[in-house]
């Protein structure tokens, strides 16, 4: 059966029964977050797991991919997803527990550049990123599907510079994919979240986009309705709490 299913999905639930291998982990809910999550939300996890509970098992890939892995059938818990889009998708097929569901956390987008790279760039109406990009790569999520790229093509379009760099975009699988293409100089600039900007030294900021120029950048979190875990309603309460906000605050989310 589990052949039939996409790798991807396949890849969760060997995830999940190795956590099974070990009795401390055997009882953790397996938690699908969205790729921005990485740092923050195992930290969580850790600091759960630090006051006696099984720790969560963490499934990390673009918002997307998770949204499929769900409607798939992967015997997942909890899904934090970048965007309300995903959550959306998934609750329109009654996958998830209506009343759990809550924004959790915020994000800004930013344009982000090699850390070595000395460009100096203003975010403006008709700012000219296409000139600075020359024959180089516009790093972000794919645009039609990860969170990141839909946020960043709504961006470039109300400043007027879509049609210009259309062309130039390197589109990925996931947010810290487009964030790897900036850090490792594969791409001289990209488009991702400000977390994912603080989480990597090797790039820098080169300007904020104006919350105003996409659609506010909500996570939204919610229990899933195949879910027996007694421990994701916890979990989610937690990341909900004083405590678990202020590790997502340290990481650079706003919360809600």
């Amino acid at each position: 059966m589990m052949s039939r299913l996409p790798g991807i999905v396949a890849g969760v639930i060997s995830a999940a029964l190795l956590a099974i291998g070990s009795p401390a982990l055997a009882a953790g809910p397996l938690v699908l977050g969205a790729a921005s999550l990485q740092e923050s939300l195992n930290a969580a996890a850790d600091a759960w797991a630090g006051r006696g509970h099984p720790r969560p098992v963490i499934s990390l890939a673009a918002s997307s991919a998770l949204a499929h892995q769900i409607e798939a059938g992967a015997p997942a818990d909890l899904f934090i997803s970048a965007d309300e889009k995903w959550m959306d998708d998934v609750a329109g097929k009654g996958l998830i527990r209506a009343p759990s569901r809550v924004d959790l956390l915020t994000n800004s987008l930013v344009l982000v550049a090699p850390a070595t790279s000395k460009l100096r760039l203003k975010i403006t109406k008709g700012f000219p990123l296409a000139k600075v990009l020359g024959d180089g790569r516009l790093a972000t999520g794919t645009v039609t599907a990860v969170p990141a790229g839909i946020y960043a093509r709504q961006a470039l379009i109300a400043l007027g510079v879509w049609d210009q760099v259309s062309g130039k975009i390197a589109g990925t699988d996931s947010v810290r994919s487009a964030l790897a293409l900036v850090a490792q100089g594969e791409a001289p600039l990209g488009i991702v979240y400000g977390t994912d900007a603080k989480a990597d030294p090797k790039v820098r900021v080169v300007d904020v986009f104006p919350e105003a120029s996409h659609d506010p950048i909500h996570y939204p979190a919610a229990v899933l309705t195949a879910s027996t875990n007694p421990d994701a309603e916890g979990f989610r309460r937690f990341l909900l709490s004083s405590a678990g906000k202020a590790i997502f605050t340290r990481y650079g989310f706003g919360t809600r």
